[in-house]
């Protein structure tokens, strides 16, 4: 099996590492093609308007400067186009991919590979703290990785389908288990915008994620919440089914 690592973290992300050791349990065959630098809340985005550049770190190890949709549009159009991924992994996020985060998300970017009908899953490692940096532990992820991607990697192809998985922010051996959960929604604006000023006097902008205390039962949200492993099909078919009948009575001569 010929395996794809990603990531939105960037090339040299210690998650990227931790997901090498992870497909390592399924195959010998693994190509890493990852941004060059981090791309967190990149999303599902495209680079247009300046030409991407590839450098090579070793055997069947790149990194594209763009995206991380760049880097497996590179990957499967370009660098691996004689003989295409089987499988897709990006991660493991430095940080949650939950509830609709995941619209935000660069690692659920590997949904381009699931558009190309390529089986494609996401993995984020849930910590619990902030100003951790690289110094996040993967112990989770590491432990249960294999554990969970061996029954999705088994699964029967479905098209244009992702697995968005993420790890509680807890040690391994105090996780639970697995639980297939829908997505989540939060219900407070967590958006916060911090302010500060330059050595230069000007005025600068960050943008960060509030905290909050939702956690709806039955969804990603509540069981990481309770110390599950979530895993949630995803996919980029966002019509609203319910409203389909309203809006074209709304249009009814």
């Amino acid at each position: 099996m010929r395996i794809l690592l990603t990531n939105d973290d960037g090339v040299h992300a210690p998650g990227l590492r931790i997901l090498e050791q992870i497909a390592r349990c399924f195959s010998d065959d693994i190509w890493i093609v990852a941004p060059s630098e981090e791309q967190s809340g990149a999303g599902h985005s495209l680079t247009l308007t300046r030409p991407l550049r590839i450098r090579k770190h070793g055997e069947k190890h790149y990194s594209v400067t763009g995206t991380p949709t760049d880097a497996v549009m590179m990957a499967v159009g370009h660098l691996m186009k004689e003989a295409k991924p089987d499988l897709i992994l990006s991660g493991v996020n430095r940080g949650a991919n939950l509830a609709e985060d995941v619209t935000y998300s660069g690692t659920v970017a590997a949904m381009e590979g699931a558009i190309s009908g390529i089986k494609s899953i996401a993995l984020s490692q849930v910590y619990a703290r902030e100003g951790m940096g690289d110094a996040v532990p993967f112990a989770a992820a590491l432990a249960w990785g294999e554990r969970v991607l061996r029954p999705l990697i088994d699964m029967p192809p479905s098209p244009r389908l992702l697995f968005n998985v993420n790890f509680p922010a807890i040690e391994p051996e105090a996780v639970k288990g697995v639980r297939v959960v829908r997505q989540g929604f939060h219900d407070v604006d967590r958006t916060r915008i911090v302010e500060s000023t330059d050595p230069r006097g000007y005025r600068y902008y960050w943008f960060g994620l509030g905290s909050s205390d939702a956690v709806p039962e039955g969804s990603d949200l509540g069981a990481i919440a309770e110390g599950y492993v979530t895993v949630t099909p995803l996919h980029y078919d966002l019509t609203q089914d319910s409203a389909m009948a309203a809006t074209a009575a709304a249009f009814a001569p």
